[in-house]
């Protein structure tokens, strides 16, 4: 899952930690969330679009890849 956090959160003007403070987990967690290594929960991606202003869509995409592994 591809994603637009770090865009986002330059746009806000936001560093990791104010945003992993927002929606409640550590710093690492937004770090790997960002690095595509970690995908957040529903509810905490829900959670990070709407600090942004923005629908799940605008923040998260998923890639060819995420729809050939769902079976």
């Amino acid at each position: 899952m591809k994603n637009n956090i770090r865009v986002e959160r330059a746009i806000a003007r936001m560093t990791q930690q104010q945003l992993a403070e927002q929606v409640g987990v550590s710093r690492q967690t937004i770090v790997a969330i960002e690095a595509g290594k970690y995908v957040p929960s529903t509810v905490l991606a829900l959670k990070i679009a709407h600090i942004f202003g923005r629908s799940f869509d605008d923040v998260f995409q998923l890639e060819e890849e995420d729809w050939n592994n769902e079976k």
